[in-house]
């Protein structure tokens, strides 16, 4: 794998299309879908993508980063709000997640991945469900959809 100097260096201009649902109970799910820009990267086994949220999220003057492994996905949140959550198929993990009204230690079972990702961009799919204290908060399904921008113009421009 490359260094992290080298993947910057390689970072292409990309297109994200962001779908996500969040379900507290089987009656009630809020859809959220929003296209971005971003930095991506992929060296042939690793993945790495970056983009800054908006007001659309509730995260804004927040940076996004992912970084996608045969093993896991590493999402990485900086800014109003900080977290680093780690997804591994059919594992559990804590994660903190910090906020400017404080902090909470939330729980989360990754129940599936997928991933289809390649020089040009690609696929990621998460399903997970959160839980405090053995209550769960929410089911989600992230999906993201990575465009190079160079490809989009042959479309729009062509």
């Amino acid at each position: 794998m490359s260094n992290a100097r080298e993947l910057s260096e390689m970072m292409k201009d990309v297109i994200i299309s962001i779908h996500t649902t969040h379900a507290c109970d089987m009656d009630d799910e809020d859809t959220l879908e929003f296209t971005t820009d971003g930095l991506y990267t992929y060296d042939g086994e690793t993945a790495c993508l970056s983009y800054l949220e908006t007001e659309v999220t509730g995260l804004e003057g927040t940076r996004t980063s992912l970084i996608v492994t045969p093993e896991q996905v590493v999402v990485d949140r900086d800014g109003m709000i900080t977290s680093r959550m780690v997804f591994k198929e059919r594992e559990r993990s804590s994660f903190l997640y910090n906020t400017p009204y404080g902090t909470a230690t939330m729980n989360m079972n990754t129940r599936r991945i997928g991933r289809r990702l390649d020089e040009h961009g690609g696929d990621v799919e998460i399903d997970y469900v959160v839980d405090m204290e053995h209550t769960v908060v929410t089911r989600n399904r992230f999906t993201l959809k990575i465009t190079e921008q160079e490809q989009m113009g042959e479309y729009t421009n062509g």
